[in-house]
């Protein structure tokens, strides 16, 4: 199920003269029917994610980026905890 929120454009700064865009949320197939799920919209620029327990807060970062971190989390680059 998909889901619009308008949101201010980065760019508008705090102009008055700002541009909004919507934004698509779909939630992760890997959520299935629980109540804690992973949202995701993605643009040309930008993928951005949620959860849904505090939609306020978003993370927004690169397709290339992202692809690098779950490549690195599949590869196990992150299972070791670092001390120090």
């Amino acid at each position: 199920m998909s889901t619009y929120q308008w949101r201010k454009s980065s760019f508008s700064a705090n102009s008055s003269n700002c541009i909004n865009v919507a934004v698509e949320w779909r939630k992760s197939s890997y959520s299935a029917d629980a109540g804690n799920c992973v949202n995701v919209a993605a643009s040309d620029r930008a993928v951005l994610l949620r959860e849904s327990d505090d939609p306020d807060v978003i993370l927004s970062t690169t397709p290339a980026s992202l692809r690098a971190f779950i490549r690195g989390a599949k590869a196990g680059d992150f299972d070791r905890v670092q001390e120090g």
